[in-house]
């Protein structure tokens, strides 16, 4: 009986070499289409496929603040004193342009404009408005730039989220920090390249693990998320009578197996195999260290709230990520439900303002103290707006809004940008985009970009395409917000 053998080892022994030279360009494909042949001007040596960077770059690590379920920009950062002023007239026929509706709103036979009850008022040296609802932000704008001009196509929750985390609305694709470990690989050795963090107890939209999952890179890229609690990665711990050098012992036999398997079959799954036990052998010691936030000095808690000694609340997850950010992880995400708020915009939003305002304030602060800020990229936004009119009833003290995909705001921190601008314009009436529209796709070109990475130049062959983070569709660098 023949060996069992594998489909790149039989391609290897395919006669008069042939076999060896498609092995081999299957193998290299992934890594032709990154560099393209094309000689990188400034790059750095990294671990990943783009080796070097195509270009020096501004960031080395990411923070992603992902708002999940859709923030108003109308009560935090894109100030529309006109929806004060003709408080509950029908939206105009010639702003809405035709644009479709959910179901939620689409059959109301009004849609009555709706002022925000927040009071704005200008900060920093450039006058940027800013919602009292974030006193804390307020204090930080000459470090960020606000971007009033995004947009997107997607006008429900799961596909616009898995939009701004994967490239594409269907499901299956690789997420950003998957794109990132692949394309520059890691820059430690003893936790993963990508961690994902999401608020505990935090009701809401469901968030999926394929919004941090490899789509169709290797597994090995994947994000791994933390969680609150004694095990922060799940089945990391040794179970009950295991000790460290037992466990040290069965992977040093199963290694042993696994490369005699190696040897015979040449197949690099099982390399990969290897590397995640190892991996998963360090981050025994090196995750509950760096989860550990009980030796940050006083001042440091007191910076980003009360909140901050509850496992697992956003300001937790905040103060965790700089932690990992200073131990090497590349790309860090964390997620906080609660912003979709169809009914009672005011209380709403009071909640996850006063949830989220001080912690993002104190990240930015915490990390330019620790002269990290210049070459860490924090990222603040949800996956779509809300709608300029209440959904439901109006009063004066409360009303709701709906999806709205046609224009939000997200902010941009650190690594290659510019502190204190104010990017993009909407109408007055806060529906549509007027000026310097941002797509989900530039926002992904510039994100790549400050990590030193030509969006056209990292693709993958998928289902006979060339598959990149940007898709098919013109993207461009958003270069008025760069440093």
């Amino acid at each position: 009986m023949n060996e069992p053998t594998s489909r790149r080892h039989w391609l290897q022994n395919f006669g008069m070499g042939l076999g060896a030279i498609a092995a081999s360009q299957m193998l290299q494909r992934d890594s032709a289409n990154a560099s393209n042949d094309v000689m990188p001007t400034g790059g750095i040596p990294s671990g990943g496929v783009i080796n070097p960077t195509h270009f020096a770059p501004k960031a080395r690590r990411v923070i992603y603040l992902f708002q999940a379920g859709g923030p108003s920009q109308l009560e935090t950062w894109d100030y529309k004193p006109l929806l004060n002023e003709k408080q509950g007239e029908p939206l105009p026929d010639s702003v809405r342009q035709g644009q479709r509706l959910t179901g939620m709103s689409g059959n109301q036979a009004v849609l009555p404009l709706a002022g925000s009850v927040f009071k704005f008022a200008r900060h920093g040296e450039n006058g940027t408005w800013v919602s009292e609802l974030m006193p804390h932000m307020a204090k930080q704008v000459d470090r960020i730039a606000v971007v009033k001009s995004v947009y997107t196509e997607a006008i429900n929750h799961d596909p616009a989220i898995t939009f701004l985390q994967t490239g594409n609305q269907l499901s299956g694709r690789p997420s950003i920090g998957a794109w990132l470990h692949y394309g520059l690989g890691s820059e430690n050795d003893n936790l993963p390249s990508f961690v994902v963090l999401v608020t505990k107890g935090k009701g809401g939209q469901p968030l999926y693990s394929r919004l941090w999952g490899s789509g169709f890179l290797p597994a090995r890229y994947q994000g791994v998320q933390f969680r609150s609690g004694k095990e922060p990665v799940l089945y990391l711990s040794n179970p009950p009578g295991i000790s460290s050098a037992s466990r040290r012992n069965m992977l040093d036999r199963l290694n042993d197996l696994h490369h005699l398997e190696q040897d015979r079959l040449g197949d690099p799954a099982l390399e990969t195999r290897i590397q995640q036990y190892e991996m998963a052998y360090r981050m025994q010691s090196s995750v509950p260290e760096v989860a550990n936030l009980a030796d940050e000095p006083q001042s440091v808690l007191d910076l980003y709230g009360p909140d901050v000694t509850k496992p697992g609340s956003f300001a937790a997850n905040c103060l965790l990520a700089r932690r990992l950010a200073e131990q090497g992880v590349r790309f860090i995400q964390l997620y906080h439900q609660g912003w979709d708020h169809h009914g009672n915009i005011p209380g709403g939003m009071r909640t996850q303002c006063g949830e989220t305002d001080q912690p993002s304030a104190a990240l930015l602060q915490d990390l330019q103290q620790r002269g990290m800020l210049d070459d860490t990229l924090v990222i603040w936004g949800g996956e779509f707006g809300r709608t300029n009119y209440s959904q439901g009833a109006l009063t004066a003290t409360n009303y709701g809004r709906d999806h709205h995909p046609r224009c939000f705001s997200m902010w941009m921190a650190g690594g290659g940008i510019q502190g204190g601008v104010s990017h993009g314009e909407t109408c007055p009436f806060g529906y549509n985009v007027v000026a310097d529209g941002v797509h989900v796709r530039d926002f992904h070109a510039t994100l790549l970009h400050l990590m030193g990475i030509d969006h056209h130049r990292l693709s993958v062959k998928f289902q006979g395409l060339d598959a990149r983070l940007t898709g098919v569709e013109p993207a461009r660098i958003i270069k008025e917000v760069l440093a």
